[in-house]
């Protein structure tokens, strides 16, 4: 004898209604027909409007990714989606089927999520509670702090005008986030710097190499900024702040060792800092990795991470590396 539940399931369809059967004891009613049921595992399953739109990706023990089916779509992969544990730390790296074909792009894609991962975690380990953000240019470094979950000061420097205007727009509505027109070196002075190179303007001129890589080397136009040396702006820029911590951020395009040497003593005050540092050099008179690493090193720093922003696609040689360092004896003790 059927029971009134299933009488009433069985009148569903009558009244326009689909009617999904979950199992004993559970179904879904829904006005709109193509609902198809996918189970996903012991007492889970996944119901949707239509099956062939999704892919189901098992991202864990009891833990799904319910995804669009790209295939239907020009120039898109085939949605074939895999995860890839990353250790015992619970995450998972999830890859589709073309992730693998541009092994260059993947590699330093995750490098910068975990160098930007790893400087979060310093910051927030070593309480600091502002950051230099010297060669800020339309303030992406901030940007990302800030979606990490730093809550400090952040000073960023840019000197070029037009960059300078969209980086003083982006800080606007921080206020904890406080942006200067300047450059920063080893001396306080006015000098050109070479502009149309986009993210990479910089006070150096190119080398060979760097004209054999970067066609935008051969843009010639220059403006006139001020530099200031770091020691002559940390007053101004701690101003506020009872006990700083502070960390220096360089992305100076080569410059980088003259902004250090602009601290003078006062990099001392430092818990930690962060510098791109060149293997195969871009610029004309900028450092080697190595000279710009002893010096950081002899200043009391240690490395804590190196991360490769760029590589030749020809050989898989590293251009260069963002290097963070801190000091240890800043570290928190233990309990």
């Amino acid at each position: 004898m059927q029971t009134l539940y299933r009488r009433l399931l069985k009148l569903m369809p009558r009244l326009g209604m689909q009617v999904t059967d979950l199992g004993p004891g559970s179904a879904v009613v829904s006005r709109r027909g193509g609902r198809v049921r996918t189970p996903l595992g012991p007492g889970a399953d996944l119901l949707t409007r239509d099956g062939g739109r999704y892919q189901v990706t098992t991202t864990g023990e009891d833990a799904w990714l319910v995804a669009r089916n790209q295939t239907r779509q020009k120039g898109k992969s085939g949605g074939r989606l895999r995860t890839v544990p990353l250790g015992a730390t619970g995450a998972h790296l999830l890859l589709d089927d073309q992730a693998g074909t541009d092994e260059r792009k993947l590699q330093l894609s995750a490098a910068e999520y975990l160098c930007h991962q790893h400087v979060a975690a310093m910051l927030d380990f070593y309480g600091v509670n502002c950051v230099f953000d010297v060669g800020a240019n339309t303030g992406q470094y901030a940007k990302r702090l800030r979606r990490l979950g730093y809550k400090g000061r952040i000073v960023s420097f840019e000197p070029t005008a037009e960059t300078f205007a969209r980086l003083e727009k982006a800080a606007e509505k921080d206020p904890n986030w406080w942006v200067y027109q300047l450059g920063l070196g080893s001396e306080d002075t006015v000098s050109s710097i070479h502009v149309g190179w986009k993210t990479m303007n910089s006070l150096l001129p190119p080398s060979d190499y760097g004209r054999d890589r970067y066609p935008r080397f051969e843009t010639q136009r220059t403006e006139e900024i001020q530099i200031r040396r770091l020691d002559g702006m940390m007053e101004k820029a701690l101003d506020g702040i009872a006990e700083p911590r502070p960390f220096l951020k360089m992305d100076t395009q080569g410059f980088d060792l003259e902004v250090f040497t602009g601290a003078g003593e006062r990099i001392a005050d430092f818990l930690g800092m962060q510098s791109e540092v060149a293997v195969l050099r871009l610029y004309e008179g900028s450092p080697a990795m190595n000279e710009a690493i002893a010096t950081y090193e002899k200043s009391g720093f240690g490395i804590t991470g190196m991360y490769p922003v760029t590589r030749e696609a020809a050989t898989g040689r590293v251009v260069e590396f963002d290097c963070v360092l801190m000091r240890a004896e800043a570290a928190p003790a233990k309990d």
